[in-house]
Parts: structure tokens; C-alpha cells; sequence
């Protein structure tokens, strides 16, 4: 069983297309990967679209890719289930878009 990644996102819902890449850096100096999506924030529709464009932009399965914190809050974080050092590489592609 692959060991989990955790990836902290900033989510904009509601936007004009799904878009996975950029660098959100937070007043704390805390680095989020920026997931814009259509879907509207309601009734989980923006968590499952931000899952789902996560899922593809890392190349995984969506059965890979869970919320674990802030599913209410544009600030969440997800859970990857794949190679973390594959991973890793990947993200740091996708903050430099």
C-alpha cells in the first residue's frame, strides 16, 4: 500500500474552468497549491470537482484522492495515495504554473 501525501490547496470555486497549478502563499508564509473549479460551493460539489481535478493533474486514480481537512473552507488539504517522491516532483511542477 502506498504511504499517503498530504497536499494543502487553496480551492476557488465557481470559476470560469478547472485549472490545477500556481503557487497561493498565505499570510502565515504557509505555500498552497492553487485548485480553481466550476462547480459551485455547495452541498460538497466544489470538494468533489477539486478531487477530481487533483486526481488528474497528479496522474491518480480519484479512488486515490480524499479530503482530509476544510471542507468547508477554501483551505483544505488532501490526502494522495501513490509513490510521495513522485509526488513531491509533480507539485513542484505544478507551483511553478
Amino acid at each position: 500500500m502506498a504511504a499517503a501525501f498530504v497536499l494543502r490547496v487553496r480551492v476557488s470555486p465557481g470559476a470560469s474552468r478547472t485549472h490545477v497549478g500556481g503557487r497561493w502563499d498565505g499570510p502565515r508564509g504557509d505555500a498552497r497549491l492553487i485548485v480553481r473549479v466550476t462547480a459551485p460551493p455547495e452541498k460538497g460539489k466544489a470538494n468533489r470537482a477539486a478531487a477530481d481535478a487533483i486526481a488528474k493533474a497528479f496522474g491518480l486514480p480519484k479512488s486515490a484522492v480524499s479530503i482530509t481537512a476544510g471542507e468547508t473552507d477554501r483551505l483544505k488539504s488532501f490526502s494522495l495515495a501513490a509513490d510521495p517522491e513522485l509526488l513531491a516532483a509533480r507539485l513542484a511542477v505544478l507551483l511553478e504554473e
